[in-house]
């Protein structure tokens, strides 16, 4: 059930809502689970403690051939299980909180005029992914985490490696390294000083605190680059690329940005780049959708074919801009939500606002259906020529 297109679903996915109960289906890896692919069966699983996160578990479903869990690293926050996941994310929930949202705005501003100063000061054409999706995603976690700005550069070049599609594994392991290693050095540092930030206030968390501090610390910034990096920077290449395709969509946009935070649910929905990461593992028998789930059996929640679903969203394949889409399952559901929903939301509102009101005449240099396509963590776009 491979993407060949971000714009199309697998055609599969269709069959797997209208089959009765849950479908199995055999992965790359070899592993079966059932899978949830209608609105309300996903919200189901995602919803109910019954089915476990914790990869570390000898017998999770794991879906593609070679992943596990990053070794020396304990459950993160997207791994944990009650009673531990609970007040670990607490602790770290108030920083995603809209009000941190609204302190942070003005710097995500500023940073993508800064990009976009760059673009329109060289020739008349660009790649909006390198000069500004990834960029713009690597700048903002370096606010939010405080990394100085002399640090920037070698922190952007190597959560690039990281998260690049074609980087050799040889490479990703070096700068992993290197990342854990200046996380390391850089949490001691907010650990002594305790600024205003979000590792120095986390820094005087009583979760925090005791032997492992530190490294619980160095944990959680590795998670909020593996889960936020690439997803933000794919969402909002794909974002930009559906607006130049639907160029009446745009313009209800670019006459009423008031539209704004409604066209990026749609996005989200439409797109749902995440999808792969909702695999769970029942610890105990569940029904769901008719279906019997016995314990230690995996399901995949397909949260792509849940936001296409006719019975939640009318006319579900067709980009709307003014859709009621609320409730779309792009960040998930239940107690594992995306933490970072309110940055990934502000970084699309501010970045599509603020391009189409600078280059009004953007349009895209390249064909779509010339365009080259990746299946990595998220299915994006590897590169996004345009011109004005």
């Amino acid at each position: 059930m491979s993407r060949t297109c971000p714009f199309s679903l697998p055609p599969d996915y269709a069959s797997l809502r209208e089959h009765p109960g849950l479908p199995r289906l055999t992965g790359p890896s070899g592993r079966t689970v059932f899978v949830a692919a209608r609105h309300e069966d996903v919200r189901a699983v995602l919803g109910d403690a019954r089915f476990s996160s914790d990869r570390s578990h000898p017998d999770f479903p794991w879906m593609r051939v070679g992943e596990t869990v990053f070794p020396g690293f304990r459950p993160s926050l997207i791994e944990m299980d009650p009673p531990e996941h609970g007040p670990a994310r607490r602790a770290v929930a108030g920083e995603f909180a809209i009000g941190r949202m609204r302190e942070l705005r003005p710097k995500v501003q500023c940073i993508v005029d800064g990009l976009l100063d760059d673009v329109l000061a060289g020739a008349e054409s660009a790649d909006l992914v390198s000069a500004l999706a990834v960029p713009m995603s690597g700048l903002v976690l370096c606010e939010l985490l405080g990394i100085p700005t002399s640090d920037r550069q070698e922190f952007t070049t190597n959560t690039t490696v990281l998260t690049a599609h074609d980087s050799a594994d040889a490479d990703r392991a070096e700068s992993f390294r290197s990342l854990i290693a200046y996380f390391d050095a850089l949490c001691a540092t907010k650990m002594t000083e305790r600024p205003e930030d979000l590792l120095g206030r986390l820094a005087g968390h009583q979760l925090f605190s005791g032997d492992e501090s530190r490294w619980a610390m160095v944990e959680l910034c590795i998670l909020l680059v593996v889960a936020g990096l690439e997803t933000t920077a794919t969402m909002t290449a794909l974002g930009v690329l559906a607006l130049l395709e639907h160029p009446d969509q745009l313009a209800l946009l670019t006459a009423d940005p008031g539209l704004t935070p409604a066209a990026v649910e749609e996005l989200l929905r439409f797109f749902s780049v995440a999808e792969l990461s909702l695999i769970r593992r029942a610890t105990a028998d569940v029904e769901v959708g008719g279906t019997l789930v016995r314990t230690g059996e995996g399901v995949a929640a397909l949260s792509a074919a849940a936001n296409r679903d006719p019975a939640a969203f009318a006319d579900p394949d067709a980009f709307d801009v003014t859709r009621d889409n609320r409730r779309h399952l792009a960040f998930g559901w239940g107690p594992h939500q995306c933490l970072g929903r309110n940055l990934a939301r502000l970084e699309l509102r501010i970045v599509l606002d603020t391009l189409f009101r600078r280059i009004p005449t953007l349009r895209l240099a390249t064909p779509r259906d010339e365009l080259r396509y990746v299946n990595g963590s998220a299915f994006s776009v590897s590169v996004l020529p345009v011109t004005w």
